[in-house]
């Protein structure tokens, strides 16, 4: 069995031994990787990410026509034994958070289409995925994706990309208590195969960027973790509203680097250097767009190295380990790639878009760096991939 049948296997049986029944349908949502364009999104700015062949599968079936009322049973077979990876709530009454993440990440996508004004059929759920949890790959929303597509197809609400990408925000900022934005739930809810996604974060205009055979993308795995809602996310974005505001502006995205020097003595220090970091991140989207295009390895190496000391000294959202690494891989790659943070920091993974002989590179920098480190770091090469779609079985 290849990787994705494998995943099927065990949502399968997971399923089975939750409910004692075989599950009718399957469905599939991928984690992403950003290439460009970090803590832009809820700067209403553009981003460039890519869907990969790491995901999160949903078995489902109908619910128990036996139970006294409506429920919706859910079980995580990431999340530990069985009795503690369940949840069931009644789809009659007002849905309300529970004590665990992923519980909520379900229970706030049925909250939201509810209230939107779809109506979710009881059913019954086991979700297992392969996006490593807390890594900066998006594994919650692959997870809130799969949940909220599976609820679409089983209801028959037909809901659009964009719609399915919304619900799973919301309930990751309302239900989990994370304010990110959304371009993780839209990349993989709208990615396109052997593309990446140049997406509008204000409109959700979006468009596939053809990334160049030529080239591979690996994430390297720090083996650093982080939980998004106990660390400075939060707290960033709430800088970056801050400084917003201070221009008069809806977001960072209006802000232009003439308006942003000469308010340099007027602005507080932190976020003067926060919207410098979003300001610089936006104009760097379009150049990566086009070196993804054409295989333009030296324009990948400049403009990475960019956004990553950017996201390191401005943003601060990067710790010393990676840095290290980070410098390692992009002196070992020269011309012949770029590496930076991805994902929102704090921990997580370096991303490097090179040449596909470029991974011996990788390999031997990650060697270097493994050899006087803490904690391991791994790299691997992902396939760009299509986003969130029913799984049809032969």
């Amino acid at each position: 069995m290849d990787r994705r049948e494998r995943l099927i296997a065990r949502a399968r049986q997971g399923y089975r031994l939750a409910y004692g029944a075989e599950p009718s349908r399957f469905f599939a949502a991928p984690g992403r990787v950003n290439l460009i364009g970090e803590h832009v999104d809820y700067n209403d700015g553009f981003v460039l990410p890519c869907a990969i062949d790491r995901e999160a599968i949903v078995a489902l079936g109908p619910a128990d026509k036996d139970a006294a009322v409506p429920l919706f049973e859910a079980v995580a077979l990431d999340m530990g034994d069985m009795a503690r990876a369940r949840d069931s709530f009644d789809l009659a009454s007002p849905i309300v958070p529970s004590e665990n993440n992923w519980q909520n990440h379900v229970r706030g996508v049925v909250q939201a289409l509810g209230r939107d004004g779809y109506r979710v059929k009881p059913a019954r759920i086991a979700i297992a995925g392969d996006v490593p949890i807390g890594a900066g790959l998006s594994s919650s929303a692959a997870f809130g994706v799969a949940v909220a597509l599976a609820c679409s197809d089983y209801s028959e609400l037909d809901l659009s990309a964009e719609t399915l990408a919304r619900v799973a925000q919301r309930a990751e900022n309302d239900f989990v208590g994370c304010a990110c934005g959304i371009m993780d739930q839209m990349a993989s809810a709208a990615s396109v195969a052997d593309n990446a996604l140049l997406l509008d974060c204000r409109s959700l205009q979006h468009m596939p960027i053809p990334i160049h055979p030529s080239l591979a993308i690996t994430v390297i795995d720090t083996g650093l973790r982080r939980n998004l809602t106990e660390s400075a996310f939060n707290e960033r974005r709430a800088q970056c509203e801050a400084a917003a505001a201070h221009f008069g502006l809806t977001a960072l995205r209006d802000l232009d680097f003439a308006t942003l020097e000469a308010a340099q003595t007027s602005l507080d220090r932190t976020l003067y250097r926060r919207a410098r970091h979003v300001v610089g991140e936006i104009e760097r989207v379009e150049p990566v767009a086009v070196a993804l295009t054409q295989g333009d390895t030296a324009l990948l190496a400049e403009v990475m190295r960019e956004a990553h000391l950017s996201l390191s000294a401005d943003f601060e959202v990067s710790l010393p380990p990676i840095d290290r690494l980070a410098g390692l891989i992009g002196e070992a790659l020269g011309d012949a790639g770029g590496v930076r943070l991805t994902g929102a920091g704090f921990g997580g993974c370096l991303v490097a878009v090179s040449t596909h002989d470029a991974g011996i590179a990788i390999d031997e920098a990650v060697a270097r760096y493994n050899a006087a480190a803490d904690l391991p770091a791994r790299a691997e090469t992902f396939r760009p991939v299509r986003g969130a779609a029913p799984i049809m079985l032969g």
